[in-house]
């Protein structure tokens, strides 16, 4: 059985993209550098998360 994943972007909450950025920063300082296969998750769906929340003028960039 084949299973398909969604590519919609969910975020958990109406957060900025300065809050995300800050979290995003955070989970590379207590990475140390390399991310752990559960920290790139977490990782990707931050950015992601940070992509719906950046200004317009920020995504052209």
């Amino acid at each position: 059985m084949l299973h398909s994943m969604s590519t919609t972007v969910e975020p958990c909450s109406e957060r900025s993209a300065d809050e995300v950025n800050a979290e995003i920063r955070a989970l590379w300082l207590r990475s140390g550098g390399t991310l752990s296969v559960e920290q790139r998750e977490e990782y990707q769906r931050l950015v992601l998360e940070w992509a719906a929340a950046a200004p317009q003028s920020a995504k052209a960039a």
